[in-house]
């Protein structure tokens, strides 16, 4: 039963990521503005200083935006591919089936590194995004995601029997 749970949970998280990486792609015009918008550091009245420069070169922009499409897209995949291997073992001894989980964790682990890495630490806290209207949503919702996939990551970080 818990075996069960594991593997629906890495094919939702697998759902998760791949629909916001496709979402992306979809509307890429839409996600170079806004990752544009937030590396412009425009409007930024409550802390107008910043420690390091804005970024406006649209190829760099693209780069980023490439980036977080990338991990979304990647993070989707590795828990694909978890989630094949947990059920592949699913019968399997407690061994077979703990090491089938290591590509749902490493799903997890990227969706942290995006979610609260690239997000929080650089979006949030080197781009201040939080002095955007506009980037109130996405930072809140990054945070949420960041600290689900970690509870992911300990869920599956339990040892089966």
């Amino acid at each position: 039963m818990i075996r069960n749970f594991k593997i629906a949970l890495a094919v939702f998280i697998a759902l998760f990521c791949l629909l916001y990486g496709l979402q992306n792609l979809m509307n890429l015009p839409s996600a170079h503005g806004f990752v544009g918008l937030m590396t412009s550091m425009a409007d930024h009245g409550a802390y107008p200083d910043h420690i390091g420069p804005p970024i406006t070169s649209s190829a760099i922009v693209w780069v980023f935006v490439f980036i977080i499409i990338g991990a979304e897209i990647l993070a989707g995949l590795l828990a694909a591919k978890g989630a094949l291997n947990m059920w592949k073992a699913r019968s399997a001894d407690a061994d077979t089936f703990n090491n089938a989980k290591t590509y749902a964790m490493l799903a997890c682990g990227v969706a942290i590194l995006l979610w609260f890495g690239v997000f929080g630490a650089i979006g949030g806290a080197y781009f201040q995004m939080w002095q955007v209207a506009a980037a109130e949503g996405p930072l809140a919702h990054a945070s949420a995601f960041s600290i689900q996939h970690g509870v992911f990551f300990l869920i599956f970080a339990l040892k089966d029997n």
